[in-house]
């Protein structure tokens, strides 16, 4: 499952990080990091990091 963040949407608030830890983190500039490829077992958590992103700016591909 490809998992894309529109990074000119993103303004780093977080949201994702709780939802799904296994996928999303911050760098230590602050910077949203994410896995780009992730297992079919973390969609649900990847689904809820997309729904509570204020700026929609989270899709799943695949």
């Amino acid at each position: 499952m490809q998992v894309v963040v529109d990074m000119n949407k993103c303004q780093d608030h977080g949201q994702c990080v709780f939802a799904a830890p296994d996928v999303f983190r911050f760098d230590d500039d602050g910077r949203l990091a994410y896995a780009a490829e992730v297992d079919e077992t973390l969609r649900g958590d990847v689904e809820e990091a997309a729904d509570v992103c204020p700026l929609q700016a989270i899709r799943i591909e695949g």
